[in-house]
């Protein structure tokens, strides 16, 4: 795969001289929708694609396994928005539903010495080690949970959502202990959060959302400022209030938001598309059950094959960029599209459309890009993959007929074509 800096272009079209993604722009759908037909149109012309987002904003996304996992580490690529045209220019109108993403003032939005700055305020909590820690209390939610759920199919009928009794409430109460988030706030977090990486969100909710959740979260650090305690929030607020360079206010907010929707938002999808696979793939199930794989194998599988995350914005070469022989222009905003690299023949083999829990996983066998790659891989991985897989096995071992209670085709799916999954999980347990 060529990925490498190209020279500016003197052309203001910056086509002069440059091979572009093939076909006419592929214009991504606000409402979201399952990703996986379009992807598969799209990695057929190429590992690269030009999109158009909401707003008729011009972009790119990077699909291909390799020239995802190279582009992912190249050093002329940034994550400042700075760097995006279009914005520094005022071409993005307000309210536009993808400007958290670019302009959110934290690790994500972050290059060099600030990027590692901002990631070492937080990183300790994140250790395999604090992660391992957590297991004995990650599994007492789990086992009260699964009680919640076992309640509403008994009043429902037999018939519960486990996404709204068992899969948000779990990463949104590890992450909100962790952070030091008192309860009366984390429903109010997941709906804003949910606003937040909705595509299909007007200007006016946009802006709306994005005010009340700077608002929830002042009140949460006005209430970690009083009663300071053992969390992340009393340990931002310190490291805020020491004065120098460590974290300005803004930084704090944007880190509260960054870890909250990637702390419960990401691990909410993987649980959910876990559950619909192994419903959908009886066999697979079996498999695990028999001992022939491993809760930690489907969690990795679940990740490839139907990634949490189906592009994430945002990414923005320095100068013109070519990769996997398309050039994409400097200050252009780049989507990294984990849920194609996911089901990329050329790296997963011509059966990278299976669902196989035994898939191998060792040297030769490509790995998944559906956490990050290079210094912006996903800094919760382990605690994420640590609940996935505890939650599966206790849900399958307490309910082993549990089942789909519609028919898969018949699932809503989530209003986004960055999260990807369902928006419900009906589930007779």
């Amino acid at each position: 795969m060529d990925s490498t800096a190209a020279e500016p272009s003197n052309d203001p079209s910056g086509t002069s001289g440059t091979s572009r993604a093939s076909g006419e722009p592929h214009r991504l759908d606000p409402a979201g929708g399952c990703p996986h037909a379009d992807n598969a149109r799209l990695l057929a012309r190429g590992a690269v694609a030009s999109v158009v987002l909401p707003g008729g904003v011009d972009g790119v996304a990077v699909l291909g396994h390799e020239a995802l996992k190279e582009f992912l580490a190249h050093p002329q690529v940034a994550k400042n928005a700075g760097h995006f045209t279009a914005l520094r220019e005022g071409r993005i109108a307000p309210g536009w539903p993808l400007a958290t993403f670019a302009t959110v003032r934290g690790m994500t939005t972050a290059d060099g010495d600030d990027h590692r700055r901002l990631r070492s305020l937080v990183s300790k909590a994140f250790t395999v080690r604090r992660v391992e820690e957590l297991r004995p209390r990650v599994e007492e939610l789990t086992e009260e949970l699964l009680d919640d759920l076992e309640r509403a199919a008994r009043d429902g009928g037999g018939v519960a959502d486990l996404r709204a009794h068992f899969a948000m409430p779990l990463p949104m109460g590890v992450i909100g202990e962790l952070l030091g988030v008192d309860a009366e706030f984390r429903e109010r977090l997941h709906h804003l959060s949910s606003q937040v990486v909705a595509t299909d969100i007007g200007p006016e909710r946009a802006l709306a959302a994005n005010r009340e959740l700077m608002a929830v979260l002042g009140a949460v650090v006005e209430a970690r400022t009083e009663r300071p305690g053992d969390d992340l929030t009393s340990a931002l607020i310190a490291a805020r209030d020491e004065g120098g360079d460590r974290l300005t206010h803004e930084e704090l907010l944007g880190t509260l938001v960054l870890m909250i929707i990637a702390g419960h938002e990401t691990t909410l999808n993987l649980i959910t598309n876990a559950v619909r696979a192994l419903c959908g793939h009886r066999d697979q199930l079996a498999r695990v059950v028999r001992g022939e794989a491993g809760w930690a194998d489907v969690v990795e599988e679940t990740l490839r094959w139907d990634a949490p995350v189906s592009y994430f914005p945002f990414r923005y070469p320095v100068g013109d960029l070519t990769v996997d022989g398309t050039v994409i222009p400097g200050g252009t905003p780049v989507l990294a599209g984990y849920s194609a690299a996911g089901r990329d023949r050329a790296a997963h083999g011509p059966d990278a459309d299976l669902f196989d829990v035994t898939r191998p996983a060792g040297p030769g066998a490509a790995r998944h890009l559906s956490l990050g790659h290079g210094a912006h891989y996903c800094l919760g991985a382990p605690l994420a993959r640590m609940e996935s897989a505890i939650a599966l096995e206790r849900l399958f071992t307490r309910f082993p007929g549990l089942d789909l209670a519609v028919p898969e085709a018949d699932l809503a799916r989530s209003a986004s074509f960055v999260g990807n999954s369902v928006q419900t999980l009906p589930v007779r347990v």
